[in-house]
C-alpha cells in the first residue's frame, strides 16, 4: 500500500509538472485505445471500451484523464458492478449516489439474538435502542440526481451504463473546478479543490485525505483488469504535486482530531460513545479498562453496522444500546472514534474476545443485496488497522483480523444466534494486500496446510436471502469457498451442529456460515483427490473445488495441533477463562464449558496463538470491583471451522504441518 502524505513542495530532483506537458504526460496510456467514444455497434468483448470511455469523458468536460481515472480507481477500482448499488446507493465505476437505495434498516445489534456483550456474569443485553427515522440525505449521497441534471442523461442509465456513468463524475468534477472559480485547466496538479468536494465531505479533514488518496494514485499509477474484462491503466506521474492551497477555498468546515487514536493519514473526529449508569443500577454502552497495561490487546474484529452512517452514529451515542470503537464510513473513508482503546466495548458477542479485541463498524449492509464496499473506505479502514496492529503488535493475518462471522460462540447456547458480517462479499484479498500482508503462497509443494484464496471477481458461488428467504441473490465476486461432505458438488454440504443442533441441512443462504470457508482462512489438508481438496474442518473432512487452472486456496506451512497420543478426541472452547483455583475472592467463577463440537484423533487444526487463560470481570458501573483474572491454564487459539476457537493446550501436541 502506498502513502497518501500530502506533499506541500516540490518532489526532490523534480519539479512541478504543468500545462501541456502534463496533457502530454496523460496521453501516454495505450495511445490506440484513446480514441474516440466506441461505436454503438462495439463488440461486447472489447476489452478497451471502458479505457476509451475515460478518454471521451475527460476530453468533453475538459478534466484531465488522469484525474478522472484517478477519483474513480479511488471509488470503486474502475468497477461497474453490473449496475448493482454499493452499500450507501452508490453506482458505478464513479459512485454516483442515490442512497435512496441504501436507507437505514433494522439496527446491526439490536437484531437477532446475539448478546454483544457476551458475558454469562452479567444479565444478557439486548438493545432495544430505536433506530433513528432517516434524516434528509446529504449530497454526498445524491449526487446521481446531480449528474443527471449536469448532463441531461436519465438517472436509470446512469446507474446501468458505465460510459454514461463516467460522464456524469466527469460533469461533476467540472462544475466542482468552475464553483472554485477555477480554469479547466489541463494540468491535473490544478484539480485539488475539485477532487476534495468530490468526495462529497463535510469537513476539509476529510476531504483532504480522499483527495490526497486520488493524487497518490495519480503518482504511483494502476493497472488492472476489471470483473467485465476490461483493461485500464493509469500511468504514472511521481513528480505531481497538486496546489493543495485550494483546500482552503472549498469553503469546508475545519474538524479536530483531537482525542482520537487515528493514524495521521487518515481523517478522523472523536463522537464519544458514553459511560453512563441508569435504571436500576444498569449502565452503558461500554466497560472502563487499561488495555493493554491490564490485559493484552489480541484482535481486531471487522464488522458492518446494517446501517447507515448517520443513524448508525446516533445509536452508539445511545447509552442503552452497544457500542464499538470506530466507525468508518463508506462514500469517503471518515472515520469517528467512539471508544478509547484502553476501554472495552460491547460488540462482537463473546466477552472473551471483546476484552481483547477492538470493533471496527463499516458502514454497509451483508446482503444489500450484491452491495459492495468503496476503495475509499477499504483504504482508510487498512491504513487504521496496520496502526492498532502496530500499536499493540497484533499480527496481521485471519486469525487476530476477524471478521464478526469468525468470533466464536462463547457457550453452546449461543452459536445460533452470532452474527455473521462483514459476509461473503467482503474482498479480504484485496483488504490484505491494502494491510501489505499480502496472501502469498507460503509453501513449495504439500506443505500440508493451504490458505484459502479464491478469485474474489471470479469467485461467484450461488446464495439465497439476500432479497428474501430462499430468493437467489445476484451474482457477484465473493471471498467464501463452499464446502461439501464428498469431493462432488452434488454431495451434501457440510454440517455444523452447534448452528444446528437437530442435525438439520446446512444451506447457500447468505447468512449460513455452517459449510464455507473464508480468503486468508488457513487449515490443515486431510486429502487431495483431482481437482479437489479436502481439510480438516468441525471435526471433519470437508472438501472443496480446487482446480489447478484456479485455485481456490495456496500452500502455505506452519504449525497444527492434534490430540495428543492415547485420546480419542478433545473438547473445543469458545472462550479461554481460567481454571476456578485463579478466581479470587469476590470474582464468581466462570464455567469452563466446551462447546458441541470435539476435534477428533487423527485430526489436524492450524494454531493461531498460545494464550493464558484469562477472564476480566467487570459488571458494574464503578470500577473498584472490576479484576482480571489470569489463569495457569494454556490454550491454543485454532482456526476450527468458518470461525476460531480454542483448546486446551495440555490436550493437544503442537506440532509442524509437514512431518
Amino acid at each position: 500500500m502506498r502513502g497518501s502524505v500530502t506533499v506541500s513542495g516540490p518532489v526532490p530532483g523534480g519539479r512541478r509538472m504543468r500545462g501541456a506537458a502534463v496533457a502530454v504526460a496523460s496521453a501516454v496510456l495505450l495511445p490506440p485505445l484513446l480514441g474516440a467514444a466506441p461505436s454503438a455497434g462495439a463488440s461486447a468483448d472489447d476489452t478497451g471500451r471502458l479505457q476509451r470511455a475515460f478518454a471521451s469523458a475527460a476530453a468533453e468536460y475538459r478534466v484531465p484523464l488522469s484525474v478522472l481515472m484517478g477519483v474513480s480507481y479511488l471509488q470503486s477500482r474502475w468497477e461497474g458492478h453490473g449496475g448493482a448499488p454499493s452499500v450507501t446507493g452508490g453506482y458505478g465505476p464513479m459512485h454516483l449516489t442515490d442512497a435512496r437505495t441504501a436507507l437505514a434498516r433494522a439496527s446491526h445489534h439490536g437484531a437477532g439474538t446475539e448478546d454483544p456483550r457476551g458475558d454469562g456474569a452479567r444479565a444478557a443485553l439486548r438493545p432495544v435502542a430505536k433506530v433513528p427515522e432517516n434524516s434528509a440525505l446529504p449530497a454526498r449521497l445524491k449526487t446521481l440526481t446531480r449528474a443527471a441534471e449536469l448532463t441531461g442523461i436519465p438517472a436509470e442509465r446512469l446507474r446501468s451504463d458505465d460510459s454514461a456513468n463516467i460522464r456524469g463524475g466527469a460533469a461533476l468534477l467540472a462544475a466542482a473546478q468552475k464553483q472554485l472559480g477555477e480554469p479547466l485547466s489541463p494540468d491535473p496538479a490544478d484539480w485539488y479543490g475539485a477532487v476534495a468536494r468530490f468526495s462529497g465531505a463535510d469537513d476539509s479533514a476529510t476531504a483532504a485525505a480522499y483527495a490526497d488518496d486520488v493524487y497518490d494514485v495519480i503518482r504511483s499509477g494502476e493497472r488492472r483488469v476489471t470483473a467485465t474484462g476490461q483493461r485500464v491503466v493509469l500511468a504514472a506521474q511521481p513528480q505531481l504535486v497538486p496546489d493543495t492551497a485550494q483546500l482552503a477555498r472549498t469553503g469546508l468546515r475545519r474538524a479536530s482530531a483531537a482525542g482520537t487514536e487515528c493514524p495521521s493519514s487518515v481523517s478522523c473526529e472523536w463522537i464519544p460513545a458514553p459511560y453512563e449508569e441508569f435504571g436500576d443500577g444498569d449502565y452503558g454502552n461500554h466497560d472502563l479498562g487499561d488495555r493493554p497495561a491490564s490485559q493484552s490487546i489480541r484482535y481486531i474484529v471487522v464488522h458492518d453496522t446494517e446501517g447507515r452512517w448517520d443513524g448508525v452514529v446516533d445509536l452508539v451515542q445511545d447509552p442503552t444500546y452497544v457500542s464499538w470503537h470506530y466507525t468508518l464510513r463508506s462514500t469517503d473513508g471518515h472515520i469517528a472514534q467512539h471508544v478509547r482503546t484502553k476501554d472495552v466495548a460491547w460488540h462482537a458477542g463473546n466477552w472473551y474476545v471483546n476484552a481483547t479485541s477492538i470493533g471496527l463498524e463499516h458502514e454497509g449492509f451483508l446482503a444489500s443485496p450484491d452491495a459492495w464496499y468503496t476503495e475509499a473506505m477499504y483504504r482508510a479502514s487498512a491504513r487504521l488497522v496496520k496502526y492498532l496492529a502496530e500499536k499493540y503488535d497484533i499480527p496481521l493475518d485471519r486469525q487476530h483480523i476477524l471478521g464478526h462471522d469468525t468470533v466464536p460462540g462463547p457457550t453452546s447456547g449461543a452459536i445460533p444466534g452470532m452474527h455473521t458480517d462483514p459476509g461473503p462479499y467482503w474482498d479480504w484479498q484485496h483488504y490484505f494486500e491494502l494491510l501489505g500482508r499480502p496472501l502469498k503462497p507460503a509453501a513449495v509443494g504439500n506443505g500440508g496446510m493451504v490458505t484459502i484464496r479464491p478469485d474474489y471477481a471470479a469467485n461467484r458461488p450461488e446464495y439465497t436471502g439476500c432479497t428474501a428467504h430462499g430468493r437467489p441473490c445476484a451474482p457477484h465476486g465473493s471471498s467464501a469457498v463452499r464446502l461439501y461432505s464428498r469431493p462432488d458438488t452434488s454431495s451434501p454440504l457440510i454440517k455444523d451442529i452447534g448452528l444446528r443442533p437437530d442435525g438439520g441441512a446446512s444451506t447457500i443462504d447468505v447468512n449460513d456460515i455452517a459449510s464455507r470457508v473464508e480468503t486468508g482462512q488457513q487449515y490443515a489438508v486431510a486429502e487431495r483427490r483431482g481437482d479437489w481438496t479436502a481439510i480438516w474442518y468441525l471435526g471433519q473432512k470437508a472438501w472443496f473445488r480446487n482446480p489447478e487452472g484456479q485455485p481456490t486456496a495456496v500452500d502455505a506451512v506452519g504449525l497444527v495441533v492434534t490430540p495428543r497420543a492415547g485420546l480419542d478426541s478433545v473438547p473445543v472452547y469458545g472462550r479461554a477463562y481460567p481454571e476456578k483455583e485463579a478466581y479470587p475472592a469476590g470474582v464468581p467463577v466462570q464455567p469452563v464449558s466446551p462447546l458441541p463440537y470435539r476435534m477428533p484423533a487423527g485430526q489436524k487444526y492450524v494454531v493461531g496463538d498460545l494464550v493464558r487463560g484469562e477472564y476480566y470481570y467487570s459488571v458494574t458501573f464503578t470500577t473498584d470491583s472490576h479484576r482480571v483474572v489470569t489463569g495457569k491454564d494454556l490454550y491454543y487459539q485454532i482456526q476450527f471451522g468458518h470461525r476460531v476457537a480454542f483448546v486446551r493446550a495440555a490436550d493437544v501436541r503442537l506440532e509442524p504441518s509437514v512431518l
